[in-house]
This record gives structure tokens, sequence and C-alpha cells, in this order.
């Protein structure tokens, strides 16, 4: 039992290393987020420092995962995803991923009624794939402005600016999926004559 406890223990500290890469975030800021001393922080990585749960917890809380996920528990045999709802600027977003990093795959829902906003295109790092499930989304990607209606697929690189919002009064559903620059959606399928 203390071989598994000991080798559990020695993946966390390369886990927050990740994590911590993975959000751009320097020592000293999750410092100022978590108040973990910076000193700490490194040690935890090192794994010159076995976590607590009074270390574990801010980090858990500042990375937004699930603590089972910062030790890399066992999986408890239930492979449900049981989604928090989230609202931003004005648009329900359901996460359908558990894992911080790789692909995240959400649902969003822009509601019904007129879409008064002015297009403001933003980019970030990253590569978007989306899928609309209903309705009419518009997506305005560099200098085209677009509307994707139910069934239609959209990817691009979200270097290029891009905004989406509804394209008519009724309310949008779509699958989102986000991943790292460079990694991409990948769909392997085999024919299987009938």
């Amino acid at each position: 039992m203390s071989d598994e406890f000991d080798s559990v223990l020695a993946e966390v500290g390369p886990r927050l290393r990740e994590l911590r890469r993975r959000s751009g975030a320097t020592l000293t800021a999750l410092s100022e987020s978590t108040g973990i001393p910076v000193s700490t922080l490194s040690r935890l990585e090192s794994g010159q420092r076995k976590p607590g749960l009074q270390l574990l917890l801010p980090l858990a809380r500042v990375y937004q995962v699930p603590l089972d996920e910062l030790v890399g528990a066992p999986p408890s045999g239930d492979p449900r995803v049981y989604p928090r709802p989230f609202t931003r600027n004005g648009m329900t977003v359901i996460p359908l991923t558990r894992k911080p990093g790789g692909l995240q795959a959400f649902k969003q829902v822009l509601p019904a009624g007129p879409n008064d906003l002015e297009p403001d295109p933003r980019s970030h790092e990253g590569y978007h794939w989306l899928y609309v499930l209903s309705g009419r989304l518009r997506l305005v990607l560099g200098d085209q402005d677009l509307v994707l209606a139910a069934g239609e697929v959209a990817e691009f690189d979200t270097h290029l600016p891009h905004w989406f919002g509804n394209a008519d009064e009724r309310p949008v559903e779509f699958l989102s999926i986000l991943g790292p620059q460079g990694e991409r959606f990948h769909i392997r399928a085999r024919y299987r004559p009938t």
C-alpha cells in the first residue's frame, strides 16, 4: 500500500508544474493568488515537499480543477461528468470535460432575443472547433461575417480575431472544442460497407 501511495504522491509535483505551465503563471503570481510561499511551491513541483490538503486546496481552487485530478486519484468507476454551468457575457456555458489542458469541450447556449451587440472580435492562443446544434450562429472570423445553421461546423486558429452571437432572434446552441495551439480535433472513422 505504501508503494502505491508514494507513487501517487510522486506524480503530484510534475502535475502541478504542468498545470502552472499551461496556465502561463509564474511561481510568484501563483504565490500571490494562493498565499503559498514561492519556495514551498517550488519544492512541491520538484517533489521535495509532500503535498497536504492545506497546500492542495488553494491550488485546486486557482487551477479550477477537482482535488482528485490534482493528485491523480484512481477513477471511481463512474464515468459521468457533472457539469456546472456558468454564464459569460449573457451566454450559458456548460463544461463537458474535466481535465485541464488538452482539448476542452463545452456546450454553449445563446438566449433568444435580438443581438444588438456590435461584434468585438478577439484573438488568443489555441484552436477552436464548433458545431451548431440548433438555431443560427453568426461567426465573425477575421474579415468574414458568416452564418452557420444547425449541423454546420467551423474550425479555426484562434489567433485570427473572432466573435460569435445570434444570427437572428432565436436561441442558438452549439458545441465548442478548444485546444492548445497546434492541437486540432481529429475524427477517426472507418468505412463499413452495408
